[in-house]
């Protein structure tokens, strides 16, 4: 049995392995969870024989086995939490999500957005995907990827006090100002 496939896994871990916990991190927020993700994208990534002509390619399709299966786990326990609500009556925690990547305000008010927003606006604005891209990889309609990134970015501008605000007409944006350790919007 070929494993031609074992340098580029081995190189890609020795060299991107960091990169790949933390953005699998800002998605799930947890990071053994992350851990998990990850390691199951690797193994079905590689195990399916998928050969790639350099580290960035493994790392790119990687990456996007990894949304996908935080999708996946995220809508299994939705029904899961479903289930469990309708037997125990009780209200599902939230997230706290926890980032070594992200600013911890924002890292929090991802953990307030529904998995399925946070998947589509870490793609579209933290990889940067098309929104058709988006929607492929996600196995949504691009319909659906919009207005999840819609209602996520008009979500973490609530949460973050990051709203633009009209003055004369004109829209302005809301900066956050630090000031003797309290913020401030400006």
């Amino acid at each position: 049995m070929s494993r031609a496939w074992a340098p580029m896994l081995e190189q890609l871990v020795q060299e991107r392995y960091g990169a790949l916990v933390a953005y699998a991190t800002i998605l799930t927020g947890d990071r053994a969870q992350a851990q998990d993700v990850l390691h199951d994208a690797l193994v079905s990534t590689f195990s399916a024989r998928a050969s790639f002509g350099s580290v960035p390619q493994a790392e790119a399709y990687v990456r996007r086995a990894v949304a996908s299966r935080f999708v996946d786990q995220a809508r299994r326990a939705v029904r899961e939490r479903a289930a469990v609500e309708r037997s125990a009556h009780v209200a599902p925690a939230t997230v706290e999500l926890q980032s070594d990547v992200l600013d911890r305000d924002v890292a929090a008010a991802l953990g307030g957005l529904s998995p399925q927003q946070r998947a589509c606006v870490v793609l579209r604005h933290l990889d940067d995907l098309s929104v058709a891209q988006t929607a492929r990889l996600l196995g949504v309609s691009e319909g659906a990827v919009k207005r999840y990134v819609s209602d996520g970015v008009a979500t973490l501008d609530a949460l973050l006090g990051t709203r633009t605000v009209a003055r004369d007409g004109e829209q302005v944006p809301v900066r956050l100002v630090e000031k003797e350790g309290e913020r401030r919007a400006r």
